[in-house]
């Protein structure tokens, strides 16, 4: 670690003091309370409720992908009661490579922090997708096509992140409610029609080890269905990037942690059963709209399943508004340390990365229109996200492990054990991305391979010292050298 910190360069650029780099790169502080931080992390998630969840009923079918669920909800509350701790910790933009960092070296924070880019450049780009196929399906606005649908989403709501943060949570908050509003009136309804025996109607595989009505593709189900069970929590472990622009971060992260948490848990519970027992597993199994479907059955609309096809809508922009922030923040720590090019992080007079948003954005907006796969690039950012948790939770255990002295307001309960069935969850979760789609498995080692090389032979050499996770870890450093000494 001491090798690489001594080639970062003593002032972050020619003519720039510490002071004038840091100054032009600010975030507006104070911007969010627990409230909003809460609202942030449902929003990150919601639109998974409403659809992409029911496709791990045609790889585990109810019992396999309930299994899946269970675990992966176990997996994201750990990770999240880790993440609280060490967001108190370290209470900056940087997030999960502010972690890795100090834990894990310069080499760690980036393989983290690229992971979590993966994730948050990605998903953007396919829930957009999902916006523009529910456009068409409605017959808003008379479109037969979707690119002016993905033009406009970018557009209108980048330009909300550069109105202020503030105003862009707020925003987030209201069309979150709305979506979860609309789950809940959901499951009243679809509970009405509610048939247990539906529950495990698809065709067993007899073929498949283990199966059986509970388990019609047999145990390897149960895996196969890991990263559809991930799809009601993906995201919520974004909310320690709003960390710089938080109110009291130290208190109100934890807080909004755990209530994400607990609102997700809940929302997935009951979107599960009730969509699935209301028409049967084989029914919503591949539906894009599974909600509708589970309300709709063989009849025609109702009024009620026309309002939750307009909610899954607002659930879909809530995630897409949401996770544009995510991503913003992201290349927005690593672009001011100096991992990423530093023009990235440039901030505006309204304290927002106004080129870490555009940028992303235009690459979400020419890889929706060229492709238009919105399945595809959602496997690749969980990809990208299974490698990110299994990273973030190993620093928890370095870092309990390494530097027990260390001041943590808070703590994680069951501290190391917590974090540990984190870490095995999430590489048992990474293993299964390859099960569901090998491709965009391979598409995201290739992107990372081009992000590493350009770490390696570039920009490592030119990290900022003076960036706040840079001089978090460049303190662990200097402790251990006295310690040493």
């Amino acid at each position: 670690m001491a090798e690489d910190l001594s080639t970062a360069p003593a002032s972050p650029a020619v003519g720039d003091t510490d002071a004038e780099y840091l100054q032009r790169r600010t975030l507006r502080r104070g911007s969010a309370g627990w409230l909003l931080l809460t609202g942030l992390g449902v929003a990150y998630v919601v639109s998974g409720d409403f659809s992409g969840w029911n496709v791990g009923l045609s790889k585990g079918g109810f019992g396999g992908l309930a299994v899946a669920t269970v675990l992966m909800g176990a997996m994201y509350a750990c990770l999240v009661f880790s993440l609280a701790e060490l967001s108190t910790i370290l209470p900056t933009a940087g997030g999960g490579y502010g972690f890795a960092r100090r834990a894990l070296g310069p080499w760690g924070g980036f393989l983290t922090g690229t992971a979590i880019l993966i994730e948050y450049v990605l998903a953007p780009a396919a829930i957009v997708i999902f916006i523009g196929d529910y456009v068409e399906s409605l017959g808003l606005f008379g479109l037969t096509s979707s690119w002016p649908v993905y033009l406009g989403c970018f557009v209108l709501f980048i330009g909300v992140h550069l109105w202020g943060v503030g105003e862009a949570l707020r925003f987030s908050l209201v069309v979150t409610a709305v979506a979860v509003a609309a789950l809940l009136i959901f499951a009243v309804g679809a509970l009405t029609d509610f048939d247990a025996g539906s529950l495990d109607n698809i065709p067993v595989d007899p073929g498949a080890f283990g199966s059986n009505s509970w388990l019609p593709f047999g145990v390897l189900g149960i895996w196969a269905a890991f990263p559809f069970g991930m799809w009601f929590f993906l995201g919520v472990e974004g909310v320690p990037l709003a960390a710089e622009e938080a109110k009291d971060p130290v208190r109100s992260m934890p807080r909004a942690l755990a209530i994400s948490m607990g609102i997700l848990a809940l929302l997935a519970l009951v979107t599960f059963f009730a969509a699935t027992g209301a028409q049967g597993a084989d029914a919503v199994k591949s539906a894009g709209n599974p909600l509708v479907v589970a309300l709709e059955g063989d009849g025609g609309p109702t009024a009620l399943s026309r309002f939750v096809n307009y909610a899954g809508l607002a659930g879909l922009v809530a995630s897409f508004f949401s996770l544009i922030y995510a991503g913003s923040r992201q290349l927005f720590a690593l672009s001011r340390a100096g991992y990423l090019p530093r023009f990235l992080s440039l901030t505006s007079k309204r304290k927002a990365p106004y080129l870490g948003l555009v940028i992303p954005g235009a690459i979400g907006f020419a890889l929706a229109a060229a492709t238009g796969n919105g399945a595809r690039m959602l496997n690749i950012a969980v990809f990208g996200a299974t490698i990110s948790y299994a990273l973030m939770a190993l620093s928890h255990i370095v870092l309990r492990r390494r530097e027990p002295g260390l001041e943590r307001p808070y703590r994680t309960p069951g501290g190391v054990l917590t974090s540990s069935v984190a870490f095995v969850l999430a590489l048992s979760a990474l293993v299964a991305t390859f099960l569901v789609d090998i491709d965009a498995a391979l598409m995201a080692l290739a992107v990372y391979a081009v992000a590493l090389a350009y770490f390696a032979f570039y920009s490592r050499h030119r990290l900022v010292a003076s960036a706040p996770e840079e001089e978090f870890a460049a303190l662990a450093e200097a402790e251990a050298e006295l310690t040493r000494d």
